[in-house]
């Protein structure tokens, strides 16, 4: 009996070494990814098996878009879990971005150029963004009063004029637009004002033009087409070269005709790119897979909203304002 007991007390401590030894090798399986992912290291970088997407408000575009995003690599990347996750949308995705907390970001290409440089409303250079693809034109529109005599740019001189909110995507793009024609603020009085407000100060006499940056049809402009006679102001050929060697995130773009009431002519514009950026710490391999995901399931995207129907291969890289990751570069060298 006594023997049979010892017997057993020594199975037993086998057992508990062996439970502890098994704990101790499986040890090297924790997180290594900054959302609590569990993915390996490989290539120089990370394969989470859980990722999130920045997108922006619920009631703007990269929210459905960044939502058909996540839906495409649950459905066609085997082994990888996509959330998409509201947000403050460009500017607030690139430090998301930046800081690891999300995977991927729907941001504006010029502010992820600011973000990169640390220029504009970024105080410090953010060098864990890389470029996966950009997917849609945001117009940069001026809108003017119809009877306000302008014509072009050059008339804005005098006038008042709204910019955009104050640190705003848009009071960048107008400022330096108005500087590859020679303008600056003080030739005429700005107004920082937002898409709704500059609206209803135009509609009331406020202000002479605004600038808006959003995808055409603008809700704001379309609304304020049919209450207030305004006009589009086309830029120059010459100008639009100018502008787009400056700076290279712009791109350009026309809006055509009846787009808004009483707009009868195609309109010559510069646009931003909506872009989708990555974190540079993912490795090439897990990007490549999910980048072919994306363009070989565009149907998707179209599907979630109307500018998904823009995005194509061969416009991928169009106002690329960040070095491709090596993995969608892999991708676009391979299918174009």
């Amino acid at each position: 009996m006594k023997k049979r007991r010892i017997f057993t007390l020594l199975l037993i401590s086998v057992l508990v070494l062996s439970i502890f030894m098994v704990g101790c090798g499986n040890g090297d399986n924790g997180d290594n990814g900054d959302n609590g992912d569990n993915g390996e290291v490989e290539n120089g970088g990370e394969s989470p098996d859980r990722v999130a997407i920045a997108t922006g408000g619920t009631t703007g575009v990269y929210y459905p878009l960044g939502g058909a995003f996540a839906n495409i690599v649950n459905d066609y990347v085997d082994g990888v879990t996509a959330n998409a996750e509201s947000t403050g949308a460009s500017v607030e995705n690139a430090n998301l971005l930046n800081d690891g907390d999300v995977d991927f970001a729907m941001i504006q290409n010029d502010i992820s150029y600011f973000a990169f440089e640390g220029i504009e409303m970024f105080d410090t250079p953010m060098d864990n963004l890389r470029g996966l693809a950009t997917l849609y034109p945001e117009t940069i529109q001026i809108v003017a009063d119809a009877g306000a005599g302008i014509e072009s740019i050059e008339d804005l001189a005098g006038k008042r004029v709204a910019v955009g909110a104050p640190g705003s995507g848009t009071e960048a793009n107008a400022r330096q637009i108005l500087e590859v024609h020679g303008i600056t603020y003080d030739d005429f009085t700005p107004d920082y004002l937002s898409f709704a407000e500059a609206a209803d100060n135009l509609r009331d006499g406020n202000v002479d033009a605004a600038f808006v940056t959003a995808g055409t049809p603008t809700a704001a402009i379309t609304d304020l087409s049919t209450q207030h006679s305004v006009v589009l102001i086309s830029i120059s050929q010459d100008m639009i070269d100018e502008i787009v060697s400056e700076y290279p995130y712009y791109t350009q773009v026309e809006i055509p005709g009846g787009t808004y009431r009483n707009q009868d002519d195609a309109v010559d514009a510069v646009a931003v790119m909506a872009m989708i950026a990555v974190r540079a710490e993912l490795s090439e391999d897990f990007v490549y897979e999910i980048t072919a995901a994306l363009f070989e399931n565009l149907s998707d995207l179209e599907s979630a909203h109307a500018r998904g129907g823009d995005v194509s291969l061969e416009g991928a890289q169009d106002g690329m304002s960040l070095e491709l990751h090596p993995g969608a570069q892999r991708y676009f060298d391979e299918a174009q």
